[in-house]
């Protein structure tokens, strides 16, 4: 028998004003009384502690006990997995009954994989909204943002999860594109090949793949492959995307929150790498990488193509990624 919880509302992060709230999927603030979170440095309640702050926020209706005495709950962005960690305190009934749907939207939101392909049409929707398409018209500074798109998230979700075929302009073009890059890889003209001993996959990408690339989190975007084809393909957390003469190294979200499933090799910085390669650059290509703390840093050889070698390429990365120090631990509380 699920518990439910009487009279919580959402309100705007912003807006909070030190009231005693619940948030869900963010950061505490003036006011929280209890943080529900995958979010590094800020540990759930243990009974509830799960990979998603979506299914984390299911598990609280079964520990009522853990619910503080606040109305309020809210987030500080927006993305699929806070909208769906906060439908389910402020409409568990209609949440209850789409669960396995909704927490496979977070899933697709934050982690670009998907079981049920709604879900991940739905994700493409709430993509498209976040980034500006459809008919809901964004004001400029990102906390009216996020308030204005949790607001029309939350009363029409229901509609999105059960009738999703009538928001098809918004996710058509995007689907075809997670369509042809699942097609590319069945028909070998995508390889991938896993390093289990580093957790790195390395993706062979044919010239004629689809590059249009596809949403991640709430509005942003990646060129290359749809990410959705290549996290449901492989389960490595480093995936090094190989084109022609052109070369990419993605750290998966997966690594930076608290996930509890199974244990993950912690992340390596990729920046003294960088440094490395462009050491043996010969040509025309710039390398760079973004800090470890980024939510996805990435490591890439720029528009131009490389000297290097696709064989020197992952000797560099994989050596790299044996050798290298642990640089991040979403486990240590903040103080």
């Amino acid at each position: 028998m699920k518990f439910y919880v009487p009279g919580v509302r959402f309100v705007p992060y912003h807006e909070l004003g030190g009231r005693p709230n619940v948030v869900v999927d963010g950061s505490p603030t003036e006011g929280t009384l209890l943080t529900v979170t995958h979010w590094p440095g800020y540990p759930p309640p243990t009974a509830v502690a799960d990979d998603l702050s979506a299914q984390m926020a299911f598990r609280l209706l079964d520990h009522p006990e853990l619910l503080p005495d606040a109305e309020l709950v809210s987030n500080n962005h927006f993305d699929q997995d806070g909208l769906v960690s906060i439908y389910a305190l402020v409409d568990p009934v209609t949440a209850c009954a789409r669960r396995a749907l909704l927490e496979d939207l977070a899933a697709a939101g934050d982690f670009a994989t998907y079981r049920d392909r709604t879900a991940a049409r739905v994700s493409m929707v709430l993509g498209a909204w976040a980034a500006g398409r459809g008919d809901i018209e964004l004001p400029s500074d990102y906390p009216a943002q996020a308030a204005l798109l949790y607001d029309v998230s939350l009363a029409r979700l229901a509609e999105l999860c059960d009738h999703v075929e009538r928001f098809r302009a918004l996710w058509g073009d995007e689907d075809d594109t997670l369509t042809a890059s699942e097609q590319a890889i069945r028909r070998g003209e995508v390889s991938i090949t896993d390093i289990g001993e580093v957790d790195v996959a390395i993706v062979d990408v044919d010239e004629t793949a689809p590059a249009t690339g596809g949403h991640r989190f709430g509005g942003d975007w990646v060129e290359g492959l749809h990410p959705m084809a290549v996290h449901n393909a492989t389960d490595r957390l480093v995936v090094a995307t190989v084109r022609g003469q052109r070369y990419d190294v993605e750290l998966r979200y997966e690594s930076w929150v608290q996930f509890r499933s199974r244990p993950l090799r912690n992340r390596r910085d990729l920046m003294p790498l960088a440094s490395q390669l462009q050491d043996e650059e010969l040509g025309d290509a710039t390398w760079s990488a973004e800090p470890v703390g980024r939510l996805v840093p990435r490591l890439t050889s720029g528009p131009g193509g490389s000297s290097i070698s696709r064989e020197r390429f992952i000797e560099l990365l994989v050596n790299h990624l044996r050798t290298a120090p642990p640089a991040w631990d979403p486990f240590t509380p903040r103080s």
